[in-house]
């Protein structure tokens, strides 16, 4: 792994990220000391194990679009118990 001090970091910081990305991570030093490893992020990884992570788990029932029809009419018709016949 190729180690690179600050100073030259800082003045090919996009190449060094490029390559990076393509599978070369790089070492920052300070004074010769390593200070920080650069590697890449596997965004795609992650989102896949996003995606689906509910599967199995959960389900919809068979009546989804049409649960609670009668109440909803109901109310729109007012003719649930508790309210009146007449307008607000």
């Amino acid at each position: 792994m190729q180690t690179f001090n600050i100073h030259e970091a800082k003045t090919h910081l996009s190449f060094l990220i490029d390559n990076a990305m393509k599978g070369n991570p790089f070492v920052i030093a300070k004074a010769g000391k390593p200070m920080v490893k650069v590697v890449p992020i596997a965004f795609e990884e992650a989102q896949k194990k996003r995606i689906g992570f509910m599967k199995g788990k959960i389900s919809t029932p068979n009546d989804f679009d049409s649960m609670g029809q009668k109440e909803i009419e109901n109310l729109f018709n007012r003719k649930t118990a508790g309210y009146s016949q007449r307008p607000f």
